[in-house]
């Protein structure tokens, strides 16, 4: 068995070796593509194409008003702004009208009222002003998202010299308004490891990966596939296929669904922009940013059940504790001087990462966030219930949802706080003289 013994070790010591490979990559792509951000022409030309700018909303989210101020303030000729919220009463309304009111020369409107496509909340928001858009490019963006001036300017969607892009997408990046420990953690895992991976991963390009944060796509690509992930004839037949928007309102992660389907259905790519998606963090306890990994790990479970089973032995401290134990077996490394060497190169990675993206995380929730990524992990795998902006669905096969009675199903004597829901995106309404 000794040969066994060895073969496992060599294996480790691969899977390490692929690891530091991505990390490099990721670290060189954040330095190359986002410390400089050179100005697009198409800022000021007068053919640039036409984009709809789609903002669904949904209550006072942090920083709401510099976030849509954000859309407002594009240098860009030709673009209009759709921002829609499903009920009339809904308290956004009042920023958006000081918004429209401040900004008399930007072509933009107000879509009240949603379509119920799907249990998805957010693509049933947008699906009115996915239909009214004036422009075949869409820019679809969240609400706790801003941008810099210039990043419509320069996420143009190309023509590349092999297949053609479909959609150009943004890292996201998280600023942190709230001064609490959940926040400084979602923060570390957002502009460290999260943006490490993702820049890799989208560097060497073999599979879509993307966070529908901010993503520019055409409608009438979007119009042919229907999230079946099977691939499609230049003509699709939408009378008897439900295609376009409304075809992923039963996925809760609806953006990565659209853009597997573009890269799938149709076998066009993607392309990252040199911009980030500033994404602002309100409070948020330790007790949140768990749940909030937990419903996105199972939602990825039922999407892409492989990759979620590797991620675990991506993570700093199994990674490290693999490459020891064959270090150790194979060369008779001593884990006191690689563990280490290992911690410091890896922090230097992550923060170097960071830096280039233009922040500067704590070492402290940096190393909160390592810790609890393999824990959180093994209470995300073992369920498929998750609870979203107050509401609760059972994920599927393929990542679909439905939505679930309002339970709780974990015993109440185990850990009291596995009984608590995020409520990140969520709001409490506001005094009316808050408002002016």
């Amino acid at each position: 068995m000794e040969w066994l013994v060895d073969a496992a070790a060599v294996v480790g010591l691969g899977w390490y070796v692929v690891l530091w490979a991505l990390a490099l990559l990721g670290c060189w792509t954040a330095r190359t593509r986002y410390r400089t951000r050179p100005q697009s022409p198409l800022a000021s030309a007068d053919d640039a194409p036409g984009v709809s700018i789609l903002r669904p909303l949904k209550g006072l989210d942090t920083n709401l008003y510099e976030n849509l101020e954000s859309t407002f303030v594009q240098e860009y000729p030709h673009f209009e702004i759709l921002l829609s919220v499903a009920d009339e009463h809904d308290q956004a309304l009042a920023i958006v009208r000081d918004l429209i009111a401040k900004y008399p020369h930007v072509n933009a409107r107000i879509i009240i009222g949603e379509e119920t496509v799907g249990v998805n909340p957010k693509v049933n928001n947008l699906v009115r002003s996915y239909r009214e858009a004036a422009h075949d490019i869409l820019w679809v963006i969240d609400s706790n998202i801003s941008v810099a001036p210039g990043t419509l300017a320069r996420s143009s969607i190309p023509t590349s010299s092999g297949r053609r892009i479909a959609l150009v997408h943004h890292v996201p990046f998280a600023i942190v308004h709230e001064n609490c420990l959940g926040a400084a953690v979602e923060q570390a895992f957002l502009n460290t490891n999260h943006a490490r991976m993702y820049l890799a991963i989208n560097t060497v390009a073999i599979e879509s990966c993307v966070v529908g944060k901010s993503n520019l796509y055409r409608r009438s690509d979007l119009e042919r596939v229907d999230g079946s992930l099977k691939p499609k004839p230049a003509i699709v037949d939408s009378f008897t296929r439900k295609c376009g928007l409304p075809a992923f309102g039963s996925f809760l992660a609806e953006d990565n669904m659209i853009a597997s389907a573009l890269w799938h259905e149709l076998d066009l790519r993607h392309d990252l922009s040199c911009d980030t998606a500033n994404n602002a963090i309100g409070k948020m306890s330790l007790t949140d940013y768990v749940w909030r990994r937990v419903r996105w790990i199972r939602v990825r479970k039922q999407m892409i059940l492989a990759a979620t089973v590797a991620e675990p032995f991506t993570e700093c401290f199994v990674a490290s504790s693999i490459a020891a134990a064959s270090l150790r077996h194979l060369f008779a490394v001593s884990p006191w001087i690689f563990f280490p060497i290992h911690l410091v190169a890896w922090l230097w990675v992550d923060f170097d990462v960071c830096e280039s993206l233009a922040g500067h995380p704590f070492i402290s929730a940096w190393f909160i966030r390592e810790l609890l990524a393999l824990p959180i992990f093994l209470l995300a795998i073992f369920g498929n219930e998750v609870v979203w902006r107050g509401e609760r669905y059972q994920v599927m096969q393929a990542g679909r949802v439905t939505s679930t009675p309002r339970h709780i199903p974990y015993p109440r004597k185990w850990l009291r706080w596995a009984t608590t829901v995020d409520h990140t995106n969520e709001y409490e309404p506001l005094a009316t003289d808050q408002l002016t």
